[in-house]
């Protein structure tokens, strides 16, 4: 029970350490206050025999629970300090300053006792931590060598006391210490000393077991190096020392290898790194796959050009149909080897790297291996598309934990030599991020300048790029960087005819599909009009990945038909346009994308996607409001200005057009349909220019022409791009008349000549042509 006697005694500030109840301690007097303190407790003959009130200060700060304890005796440390020998009693609660003689401080002291076993309220929760204390506390001073002080655990009765012996711990922190001190309830104070006891066991056993795992993989390293020494002993004394030794089997891969000596030199240091390295050192590991990379790359290895030019357009002919100006200039490509070999003159790098721009489907990636075949070169694909790590081009460096080269290094090892055909798929799909641009290293693989000595990051040595023929491809070119194109020859595809596409099904892709679903030539015949109507009713596109979906899925019917074994019917298949229906439902596609019947306010555009060409219907109303325009279809900025500049141009010559002061006073609506399609550019300027005049006259526009073409203030029309594209989209939905720019007439002869003998094209310079074209009278 706490002393209700209130005792005023002089501070001894403890500036290391603490002093618990029932210890003997020396305390050195090394400090001003201590030496006051000292002071203080001698009596008038000199001698000291009183009681110091030993207070902890950490930080400046005194805590607020000492412990009161008794002078024994006093004498000098071997140095010469003064210093008592105390006798700790019981803890005392700091008060209020209070008077004394001398310069100590002095404060009044609350004696506080722990309470004995008859006074504490919860005695059965005592003994159970007391219990689980000493077990903690005996196994760690167990663990820790100190099997001879367990035994002082059982000489301590009271719960409290047996608390405080935790302060006895040399690695228990100052605070920790204090907070003991401070901690007056027994059952508290017993808690924190059985965690902090736990806690002190815990860090021994994890340093227990990473010691032990230390100890147990140096002696297996040191057993293994042991074994290691005595194979290779046992191996030089059976004549075998030369198996399996990877540095011999290195040097002898190099000589023969035929590399320029500069990376001849880079495999020989790393040999001899590999030589002196231990196999046990990570590093081993390391060197020995920078070697294996290296040593497959198909050093020397070229394949010998097929110069035929004959032989390679046929080849080129019986795999694509169509697609004329490639063809011509993979021919033309074959034609500088042909006469630079004869001649032995020119330079040995690649002129010229070429870009397959167009539509989906239209068969840019299998182009890509026709070149190859008739090149007789092999053939090796390099998909780009979301890469967004230059790492992924350039390799990592060798610092990094699991690097590895970049993907051209690892295409040439694919490819088996060094002359190989590159098609490097979907170049327009390359990102940027934080890790890089990649884009970026492609400019020093594309310029035949500098590819000639490309370095990858891991392997570090100079690569000979300037025989790889590089064929890119991209569906459009708004996203390759202008720095990367200009170092490309642009190819256009634009997509096939409704003929070629029955052409190219026939020729090509029939068979295919044929084998894919198990089926012979001989069992299936499928008529030439089943193929129109599959091109034209169940297919809309610019290449043939769609129509050779569909004709799988007639064969697939077919299949299943032939499969089931019916006697009935007739040794070949037949597929006709009522089959064809009865396989696949009701048409999928109509000519319905482009107006039908002359319109007031409507007019078909012509415009390019992604997936190639396609109409693109203007509507134009008109509602009572406050005079203006409101454009909508999702439109970019540029649309969006073509729309303006339409309506400028109609509002200064409005008595040309024959348009009144009311109609222009209302509020005017141009909307593109499928508005879920963002659309730009300026070449839609014409079509809303007209659809907007139709309008505001009354005069319906003509249902069978389309057109395309910027506008200016002035009226004048401008070219644009992608005309082929256009005009086959407007082919393809049945369109008679299509106007064009006349800047643009030169692009007519892109066009497929069957096109052209079908459609009317307009070019024209000005407005006012388009709308004596367009507009009925």
């Amino acid at each position: 029970m706490a002393d209700l006697r209130t005792l005023t005694l002089p501070v001894l500030p403890l500036t290391s350490g603490i002093v618990l109840p029932g210890m003997v301690v020396t305390i050195a007097i090394e400090t001003d206050e201590a030496r006051a303190a000292l002071a203080a407790a001698e009596g008038p003959d000199g001698g000291v025999d009183t009681t110091l009130l030993l207070v902890p200060r950490l930080d400046g700060r005194y805590a607020r629970v000492g412990v009161l304890a008794h002078v024994e005796d006093r004498g000098t440390l071997p140095g010469g300090t003064p210093a008592l020998v105390v006798r700790a009693e019981r803890r005392a609660r700091m008060g209020v300053a209070g008077a004394g003689r001398g310069a100590a401080l002095w404060v009044e002291a609350e004696p506080l006792d722990d309470p004995g076993p008859d006074d504490s309220p919860d005695a059965g929760r005592l003994d159970e931590l007391a219990g689980e204390y000493r077990a903690a506390a005996r196994v760690l001073l167990e663990r820790l060598g100190g099997r001879r002080l367990t035994g002082l655990l059982g000489d301590v009765d009271q719960p409290g006391a047996l608390a405080d012996t935790i302060g006895w711990w040399p690695e228990l922190s100052q605070e920790r210490r204090i907070e003991l001190l401070e901690t007056i309830d027994v059952e508290a104070r017993l808690t924190k000393a059985v965690a902090w006891v736990k806690e002190a066991l815990a860090e021994a056993e994890l340093a227990e077991r990473i010691r032990t795992d230390v100890t147990e993989g140096m002696e297996k390293r040191q057993r293994e190096f042991l074994l290691r020494q005595q194979l290779a002993a046992i191996r030089r004394e059976l004549g075998e020392d030369g198996d399996d030794d990877p540095v011999e089997a290195y040097r002898a891969t190099l000589s023969e290898l035929d590399v320029p000596e500069a990376v001849r030199s880079a495999i020989e240091r790393e040999i001899a790194r590999l030589e002196r390295t231990e196999p046990q050192n990570t590093e081993h590991g390391w060197i020995r796959t920078w070697l294996d990379t290296i040593t497959e790359l198909p050093w020397g290895v070229r394949t010998e050009d097929h110069l035929d030019l004959t032989e390679a357009r046929a080849v080129l002919d019986a795999d694509h149909t169509g697609l004329d100006e490639v063809k011509d200039r993979i021919v033309e490509e074959l034609a500088v080897r042909k006469l630079r070999t004869e001649r032995e003159t020119g330079d040995h790098r690649h002129p010229s790297i070429l870009v397959l721009v167009g539509p989906p489907g239209v068969g840019k990636t299998s182009l890509g291996e026709s070149v190859a075949r008739a090149l007789g070169r092999n053939f090796v694909r390099v998909a780009l598309g979301g890469v967004r790590d230059e790492a992924e081009i350039r390799g990592h460096r060798r610092t990094y934990v699991g690097a590895m080269p970049g993907r051209i290094v690892r295409a040439l090892g694919e490819a088996g030599s060094m002359n190989p055909v590159f098609l490097l798929d979907e170049i327009d799909k390359v990102g940027a991020d934080w890790r890089g641009d990649p884009s970026a290293a492609l400019l020093e693989v594309l310029d035949p300048a500098q590819n000639h000595s490309f370095r990858d990051h891991y392997l570090e040595v100079e690569l000979d790029l300037s025989d790889v023929l590089f064929i890119a491809t991209a569906n459009v070119l708004d996203t390759v960087p202008g720095p990367l194109l200009d170092r490309m020859e642009v190819i256009r595809l634009d997509g096939y005819t409704d003929r070629e596409k029955v052409a190219i099904a026939r020729d090509h892709l029939l068979a295919r599909q044929l084998e894919r679903n198990g089926l012979r030539a001989h069992e299936l015949t499928i008529t030439d009009d089943a193929l129109a109507t599959l091109v034209a009713d169940y297919t809309r596109e610019a290449g043939v990945r769609g129509l050779e979906r569909q004709l799988g899925k007639v064969l697939r019917k077919a299949a299943a038909t032939i499969a089931a074994g019916d006697e009935d019917r007739a040794d070949v298949f037949l597929v006709d346009e009522q089959h064809l229906r009865a396989a696949l439902g009701r048409p999928r596609f109509t000519r319905d994308e482009a107006v039908r019947e002359a319109s007031v306010g409507v007019a078909n555009g012509l415009a390019v996607t992604g997936a190639g060409g396609d109409v693109l219907v203007v509507e134009a109303t008109a509602m009572d409001g406050d005079a203006g325009l409101a454009l909508t279809g999702q439109l970019g900025d540029v649309m969006t200005e073509s729309g303006q500049i339409a309506l400028s141009y109609i509002r200064s010559r409005r008595d040309e057009l024959g348009i009144s002061g009311d109609a222009l006073a209302r509020r005017l609506h141009v909307h593109f349909p499928a508005g879920a399609v963002p659309k730009d550019g300026p070449s839609a300027g014409i079509t809303m220019t007209t659809a907007l005049v139709s309008l505001l006259t009354g005069r319906a526009v003509r249902a069978d022409l389309g057109m395309t073409g910027e506008v200016t203030l002035r009226g004048k029309v401008l070219p644009i791009g992608g005309v082929k594209q256009k005009l086959l989209a407007a082919h393809r939905a049945g369109l008679t008349d299509v106007i064009i720019p006349a800047k643009n007439e030169p692009d007519l002869d892109d066009v497929p000549e069957a096109v052209l003998a079908e459609l009317r094209v307009h070019p024209v310079d000005d407005v006012a042509e388009v709308l004596l074209l367009a507009l009925a009278a």
